[in-house]
């Protein structure tokens, strides 16, 4: 009895043994791979906290509109639709006081002019002066008579001081002389130019080593939102006194285009330009005209914008 008892115990703390070493090896195996794991988990965090440069340079611009000053003329269509609606509303409308009152006194001077007239109808009336509607119809005839109109088309007084330029654009009699006046809408300087469209703002600036028209642009500094970087090159501009009113903080579209092969490199590939809309503020001086800044209709864009850049800047301008 007593040998089977000790095989017994003998295989029972061999089998523990190795039950032990074989975890022991595991949970070194554990250990070791959990330090790696931790390790590379801190490399990553690093490379994350280390952010590298874009090769893209980041500029923002800024779409500035004039909107109309007054009311665009009617098409022909409109003209036909506002005399039709003009006749329905004749046909269907009530008279109006005025209209009552021209009834009322046809019929008191047919009375008047009739042989049994009395007299004695009108007594309640008196001795006042009596002022028929008609009369008021003439007096109001010789006022719109000697009423002049606003001019539509602002122009510019021609001075041989100024070698035949425009001083300023301002409306002036119908009756002035043609030869010493000029177009403002030719004037692609003055902001009183076109009432009845919206403008946009154009500026000449410098890109590498050429002159181009493009919307008032700046490159982004670092600590600063796109929408800041597009105030501000709205307020570097020469004519001094614009302002803007920002429509959101999301730009409205992007130009993106890269430099020459010969000129680029890791860090240098080339520039996204983030436009954003804006809208002239009334109030405020107009600003002296600038010869490095135009304002032009959405027809006119094409003249001074390239076609690329015109294809992105057209999705955005408004032709209201």
């Amino acid at each position: 009895m007593s040998a089977p008892g000790r095989r017994m115990a003998s295989v029972t703390l061999s089998h523990f043994r190795s039950c032990f070493s074989r975890t022991a090896v595991g949970s070194a195996g554990f250990r070791h791979l959990s330090s790696t794991s931790v390790c590379r988990v801190t490399l990553q965090t690093k490379s994350g906290t280390e952010k590298p440069s874009s090769p893209w340079t980041l500029m923002a611009a800024v779409c500035l509109q004039r909107l109309p000053v007054i009311s665009a003329d009617c098409s022909p269509i409109e003209q036909q639709f506002r005399q039709m609606m003009q006749r329905m509303e004749l046909e269907k409308s009530l008279l109006s006081d005025h209209e009552l009152r021209l009834l009322e006194d046809s019929e008191r001077i047919s009375r008047k002019q009739a042989d049994d007239y009395d007299s004695d109808e009108e007594e309640n009336r008196g001795d006042q002066e009596i002022v028929l509607a008609q009369d008021l119809e003439d007096s109001w005839e010789q006022k719109l008579q000697k009423f002049q109109p606003g001019l539509r088309v602002n122009v510019c007084v021609k001075s041989s001081r100024h070698s035949g330029e425009g001083v300023r654009a301002r409306s002036v009699p119908a009756d002035a002389p043609l030869s010493c006046l000029a177009d403002a809408d030719e004037d692609l300087t003055s902001l009183e130019r076109c009432l009845a469209d919206p403008l946009v703002l154009v500026a000449e600036q410098q890109v590498g080593g050429d002159k181009l028209w493009l919307l008032p642009q700046t490159r982004w500094q670092e600590g600063e939102t796109l929408r800041q970087t597009a105030e501000r090159a709205l307020a570097s501009l020469p004519a001094a006194g614009l302002k803007a009113t920002f429509l959101g903080n999301a730009p409205c579209g992007v130009y993106k285009y890269k430099l020459p092969k010969a000129a680029r490199t890791e860090s240098a590939v080339g520039t996204k330009v983030f436009f954003f809309k804006a809208i002239l503020s009334d109030g405020g001086a107009p600003a002296a005209p600038s010869a490095s800044l135009l304002w032009a209709k959405k027809s006119e864009l094409q003249r001074y914008l390239k076609p690329a850049y015109m294809m992105k800047v057209e999705r955005f301008v408004l032709a209201l």
